[in-house]
């Protein structure tokens, strides 16, 4: 099943949550009319900020209620406007240098533990927005990040148990200020300037993706392909990331894991080749599907 943030083109109306099928999107509170179990009912709300919180029990009977909606209730994908696919998640946690050809592109030491930093929900925005900071930043790069959202409350998990906890995975573009991460030892201004972080178009549940670590993974710019990899490649992979960081902090519904990038950042290619007002990078994981956005 493909979740998704979504508005009307040009409504100027809040968001939604929706799911995608063949094309059109469904919404979550046209979709309760088909769910007869009153719990679940209650469960589901089609308000982004609380839609995630809610939904582990609920998930089986809202593929259920997808399966049986008429198609006159859904809307062509070509009319919507993407939001971010979790809009204010309590926390996005970031792994950097997690890909062993970008640790020797960017001369760093192999990492002996994950190496974490945070991003904040001001900094994300949806498919097809514009990617802002240009007038902060004069060295703008891109990085293609599989993300993977949280689905239950993750405490202390076993790296055997961790996948358990994962609702689904989606696209993201780690947008890095360069000028302004290397300014400091710390990276998080360069990070999270505001609408820089491209996540979407949807999120597809785990139950689509057997296995997460071994996905294509790779970005374009202006129709050049930058980054060609595989989540194979990663240092630390997936349940080890979950049991790590759980064993850290609380995870909640909603938030957000950045795994890392591979090679191939405009930072490290020689001359750097850097984002540009005006330039289209699209990011692409086998599996989820493309996400499109400009720099302005």
């Amino acid at each position: 099943m493909k979740l998704l943030t979504y508005r009307i083109k040009h409504s100027g109306e809040d968001y939604r949550v929706g799911v995608l099928l063949d094309d059109m999107i469904y919404s979550v509170e046209g979709l309760k009319k088909y769910i007869s179990d009153p719990l679940c009912k209650e469960s589901l709300t089609g308000h982004p900020a609380d839609f995630y919180r809610k939904l582990a029990h609920a998930l089986p009977a809202l593929e259920a209620a997808l399966c049986s909606a008429n198609p006159l209730d859904g809307i062509s994908k070509e009319n919507v406007e993407y939001g971010p696919v979790v809009t204010a998640p309590s926390k996005i946690i970031c792994v950097g240098v997690n890909y062993m050809d970008h640790v020797k592109e960017m001369g760093h030491d192999v990492p002996k533990l994950p190496v974490l930093f945070s991003k904040f929900s001001n900094a994300l925005i949806g498919h097809l927005d514009d990617i802002m900071g240009k007038e902060k930043s004069h060295q703008l790069d891109y990085e293609v990040e599989l993300a993977c959202v949280i689905g239950k409350t993750c405490m202390e998990v076993k790296e055997s148990e961790a996948l358990d906890y994962i609702l689904g995975y989606t696209i993201a573009n780690d947008i890095s200020a360069r000028d302004l991460q290397k300014r400091t030892s710390q990276w998080l201004q360069g990070k999270t300037l505001d609408r820089s972080t491209p996540i979407g178009p949807y999120i597809v549940t785990s139950d689509e993706i057997l296995d997460p670590g071994q996905l294509k993974i790779r970005s374009f710019v202006n129709g050049e392909c930058r980054q060609d990899s595989s989540t194979s490649q990663l240092i630390f992979n997936i349940p080890t990331l979950i049991a790590f960081i759980s064993n850290l902090m609380t995870l909640e519904p909603g938030d957000i894991i950045l795994t890392g990038t591979p090679h191939g950042v405009g930072f490290a290619k020689k001359p750097p080749q850097l984002l540009h007002s005006g330039d289209e990078v699209i990011c692409e994981i086998s599996g989820i599907g493309k996400l499109v956005n400009k720099v302005k």
